[in-house]
């Protein structure tokens, strides 16, 4: 499908002395970047794109990350000064549970192959992507910062968290490196909790749940179908993030932080919901569908990660959040809307319809 944002964009008037290379720059939160960068409509100027920076987006198009014959050519054509490293093997509950060693060994090539050639280019700010599935299943409540190696994750995704969280363990390495040779540069991470919204992956079987539930009761309204069944109890918790939200912190913490540790990028603790309630919010954008109901004989995964919010809170702290409602009817109004068009990053899978 074509994309309809350009590969890098710029100021015209610029110097462009910082050139900002994203990996996984056609995935979610790559694609919400690229709008909040060049939109002229949305209210936050703040994160829109400066007179000296140069943004460059990857696809796979520009070649395989797990080659790493791959990154360096591309490290060699754009010359990055900053790396934003979204890219990222990933998938749903249920993908994750059947593929936990694909997920990890290709993660770990990705992110081996992105962070080592970011130090052997004198890359001067490396922000990786993690995520809070990599925090401890067994832990306190709300998990900070401080605790993400502090006992094995939850065995349903086990693969993808522990590359993920080997990348931690690289920060640490390279900037004890860099200090070390006395050379300048910080290679650090972001952790969002569960990101949606439009330019979503809404494929029916490999989706995260918001975007997944979306495309399967659109299906079910189209059917007439007076409700529908959720997987698990419903019961579990979780903070969900709007894609457009992140992008806006991704690009403030592109420019200002300067910790190596990692940072929690969440909504508040008190927005927690659960499965059931989300599910509700976006059957009320479906008129047919009139009750949700449950099948407890599906796994629920872990059964909440509240994560604290407070570092981000100090950094930003008069950032608002969009509502979890109105971010929700938005992305349903975007999946429908081009639901049918084929020249939109739109990833739907089989509609079976």
């Amino acid at each position: 499908m074509e994309c309809l944002f350009p590969n890098s964009i710029w100021n015209e008037d610029d110097s462009r002395n910082e050139c900002i290379l994203v990996t996984g720059g056609t995935g979610l939160i790559g694609t919400s970047i690229r709008e909040v960068l060049t939109s002229t409509s949305l209210t936050n100027s703040e994160f829109q794109i400066k007179p000296f920076e140069k943004w460059t987006f990857l696809s796979s198009k520009d070649g395989d990350l797990r080659d790493l014959t791959d990154v360096k050519r591309i490290f060699e054509k754009y010359k990055p000064t900053m790396v934003v490293h979204l890219a990222a093997k990933v998938g749903g509950l249920y993908t994750n549970m059947a593929n936990n060693l694909e997920f990890f060994r290709d993660n770990i090539m990705i992110n081996d192959n992105v962070l080592h050639t970011s130090y052997e280019c004198g890359v001067k700010k490396v922000i990786s992507c993690l995520s809070t599935c990599i925090f401890p299943d067994k832990t306190t409540y709300p998990i900070d910062e401080t605790m993400v190696h502090n006992g094995p994750p939850h065995e349903s995704n086990y693969g993808y968290s522990y590359a993920k969280r080997m990348i931690d363990v690289q920060n640490r390495g390279y900037n004890q490196k860099l200090k070390a040779q006395g050379r300048q540069g910080l290679f650090t991470s972001i952790v969002p909790c569960n990101i949606f919204g439009p330019w979503d992956n809404f494929d029916l079987k490999e989706s995260h749940v918001i975007p997944g539930l979306i495309h399967k009761m659109y299906l079910a309204n189209k059917r007439g179908d007076s409700g529908y069944t959720i997987y698990g109890t419903g019961a579990p918790l979780r903070q969900f993030i709007f894609s457009r939200d992140l992008a806006n912190l991704t690009i403030g913490i592109t420019r200002s932080y300067t910790d190596p540790e990692p940072i929690i990028l969440s909504v508040d603790e008190d927005d927690e919901v659960s499965i059931k309630a989300v599910a509700e919010m976006i059957a009320s954008n479906f008129p047919n569908i009139k009750e949700i109901k449950t099948d407890p004989s599906y796994a629920d995964g872990q059964y909440k990660k509240t994560a604290n919010n407070g570092k981000l809170r100090a950094l930003f702290p008069s950032f608002k959040f969009t509502s979890l409602n109105d971010a929700i009817c938005e992305s349903v109004v975007w999946f429908i809307k081009n639901y049918d068009n084929k020249t939109c990053i739109i990833r739907l899978g089989s509609t079976n319809d």
